[in-house]
């Protein structure tokens, strides 16, 4: 499998030169060159499969000759060490939980298949790679999780500076050895930014990949998910459709590429805070990014989604057929607060502030298509969000052992307000 630059300036690389180059040097996203429906059969007869073989099944034909067969195998059953299970919340409405991982994180997945595949491509090479990645809240912790101890791999991420949950710091600051963390005195879009500028600057000396989404290995196993919901709920013999708490936009793309090799998925919900940049693109047909506001679902306070320009690209670039397959809705803190209380008196379910968006993003498609089945994603655990959601809800967050052993950790960053600091940092 070759993969192209989506600026289409750059060369053609294999599986292997697009995950550890990261972006291409024309600053575009690597796109896969072809993408090959699965056969019907497997998709009719999913139920009898088990995760791990869907998952090696949906993935195969973007690694290609890349990792032996039995190494890719043993990479799928490491990062799908967990379950994704489906919980009914009302009539037609259900969702997908993501959080079921070590950081308890949708993340989780791309984060452990992604390091697998690049300490496999390290095997033999004595010198280090440093994955530099930025996060808004829950990358950073499954990246630093994900990549914590592989060889020859050091990781750098750039989180911005009291927006990211007290947990969601925790996870990225605190666990040492190849893992280091800087704090950035502004907003996501400026951590990604100076993601972005260290790859095309050849003054830096060292050899830098990225964690982010815009790096294939994290983005495309995100499939995964799509693929063991509709295993859970087929057989209800109703019409599919996803709403995706969206941010920088990767996850609700892998659901789109899902839907091209064969799943017969509806329709598309990416449902977002006051972050309103698709929204707005889809209502006037022009897309014009805006710096990013704070909202209390803080992984998606992005302005400029990274990874829109995939989804356009899967539909050719024509508007008129994104919207009849991709709707996308936004919505206020207040209408967030008001969905996780709902949730929780009709339901007794707790959910965090993203999956009350997805929730939103869910009703709003259901008013005119109310004989789908619509699935939101629930990409955190409650307890990440422990303030906002202890005092939206009024109720007590039980805290999982696997959070509690990280809260009395000493934080360990490296502050720095400018992309001359990060240059500095990694040439030192």
């Amino acid at each position: 499998m070759n993969y192209y630059s989506l600026n289409k300036k750059s060369p053609k690389v294999n599986f292997q030169e697009a995950v550890v180059n990261g972006l291409a040097p024309d600053r575009g996203l690597y796109f896969p060159e072809s993408i090959t429906p699965l056969d019907n059969d497997f998709i009719q007869n999913i139920g009898e499969y088990s995760n791990e073989e869907i998952a090696y099944q949906a993935i195969k034909q973007f690694v290609g000759d890349e990792i032996p067969t039995e190494t890719l195998q043993q990479i799928i059953k490491e990062t799908l060490s967990f379950d994704f299970p489906v919980v009914e919340i009302e009539k037609n409405v259900g969702t997908l939980e993501l959080f079921h991982g070590p950081t308890m994180a949708f993340k989780d997945v791309g984060a452990r298949f992604m390091a697998r595949c690049l300490g496999y491509f390290n095997r033999n090479n004595d010198n280090k790679v440093t994955v530099l990645v930025a996060t808004s809240g829950d990358t950073g912790g499954a990246v630093a999780d994900g990549f914590l101890g592989v060889k020859g791999v050091e990781v750098v991420i750039l989180y911005p500076s009291g927006k990211v949950s007290n947990i969601q710091e925790k996870q990225l600051t605190t666990l040492g050895q190849n893992i280091t963390a800087l704090e950035v005195d502004g907003v996501f879009d400026d951590c990604q930014d100076m993601v972005k500028t260290a790859f095309l600057d050849t003054e830096i000396n060292r050899v830098l990949t990225s964690a982010n989404s815009i790096n294939i290995a994290r983005w495309l196993p995100q499939m995964f998910y799509f693929f063991f919901a509709y295993k859970q709920v087929y057989k209800q013999n109703k019409e599919v459709v996803f709403s995706v708490p969206s941010g920088n936009f990767g996850n609700i793309c892998a659901g789109i590429m899902a839907q091209k090799l064969g799943l017969p998925i509806k329709h598309f919900i990416a449902a977002t805070n006051v972050n309103d940049t698709v929204p707005n693109y889809l209502k006037e047909g022009v897309y014009n990014p805006k710096p990013s506001k704070a909202t209390i679902s803080n992984a998606m306070d992005v302005g400029n989604p990274s990874n829109f320009i995939r989804i356009q690209e899967l539909f050719n670039n024509d508007l008129a057929s994104l919207k009849n397959a991709f709707s996308s809705y936004s919505f206020t803190d207040e209408e967030t607060r008001k969905a996780m209380k709902v949730i929780y008196k009709n339901s007794n379910y707790v959910a965090d502030p993203h999956g009350a968006v997805g929730y939103l993003g869910a009703k709003e498609y259901l008013k005119n298509n109310s004989d789908t089945l619509c699935l939101f994603l629930e990409t955190a655990h409650p307890v990440k969000f422990l303030d906002v959601v202890e005092d939206t809800l009024d109720t007590q967050v039980t805290i999982p052992e696997k959070i509690e052993a990280i809260l009395h950790k000493k934080k360990s960053a490296i502050k720095t307000s400018s992309y001359d600091g990060l240059k500095e940092f990694l040439n030192s």
